[in-house]
């Protein structure tokens, strides 16, 4: 089957935590031993925020800043890379074209960013539906998409199971509320939504909770699942 998953930056490498980027390229490697088809896009988490905000202070417009955000999830992107050595194509995809061409040679493809005013959360859910994928799955620091911000809110409710639709209505109004966090951007949620994309988003903090996701569909995280579809995940059976 194909897999497209959607690592944060500060899932993948808080702090640059060496053995949280071998954790998860442990997990890549053993689901390609499975016979997966892979794609993986890599967030820029709080370097990229810290390069950021810098450069926003020194005057760089909104164009500037998103495409150095694009440049950290990029050498995000490397260190996984150099983690699963003959396992993956050696440079970062730059666009959708490369990344389908290197899943379609066998490869583990991983990317970063790819265009200003596009988060790495909708080039996952492109990604996805760009290859005809099977499943997307969204490691997050939260297991799951709530119905309001579980760090700010204690009355926040956890969704065990969405439809597309659902989920662009649980993300839109996060959306519009400053400073209000959200697992996925709205973008993404649309992007899912048009694609009828199976899709999981789950805590990926624990690399291991991704593999269970892909390989069993077993997890403690949100499933999103498209209109139609039976309520009991099957896509591990596709391997």
């Amino acid at each position: 089957m194909r897999v497209v998953i959607s690592i944060g930056g500060s899932v993948l490498a808080p702090g640059l935590d060496v053995g949280r980027v071998e954790g998860h390229a442990a997990v890549v490697e053993s689901l390609a031993d499975e016979g997966c088809e892979l794609g993986a896009v890599v967030g820029g988490g709080g370097v990229a925020r810290d390069y950021i905000d810098a450069a926003r202070d020194l005057g760089a417009n909104e164009v500037q800043l998103d495409q150095i955000g694009i440049d950290v999830t990029r050498i995000n992107a490397r260190l996984l890379v150099a983690a699963l050595g003959d396992f993956v194509d050696p440079t970062p995809a730059h666009d959708y074209e490369e990344a389908g061409d290197a899943i379609r040679r066998g490869d583990v493809c991983v990317m970063g960013g790819v265009m200003p005013g596009q988060t790495t959360d909708a080039v996952a859910a492109a990604l996805a539906e760009y290859i005809n994928a099977d499943l997307l799955v969204y490691a997050t620091s939260v297991d799951g998409v709530f119905s309001a911000d579980p760090g700010t809110d204690a009355d926040a409710e956890k969704y065990g199971t969405l439809t597309p639709s659902d989920l662009v209505d649980v993300i839109a109004p996060m959306s519009r509320s400053a400073g209000a966090s959200a697992p996925v951007d709205l973008l993404a949620a649309k992007l899912i939504e048009r694609a009828g994309m199976r899709t999981v988003v789950l805590d990926g903090t624990d690399p291991a909770a991704i593999e269970a996701a892909v390989l069993r569909g077993e997890h403690t995280g949100t499933d999103v699942v498209p209109e139609g579809s039976g309520a009991e995940p099957t896509y591990w059976t596709q391997r």
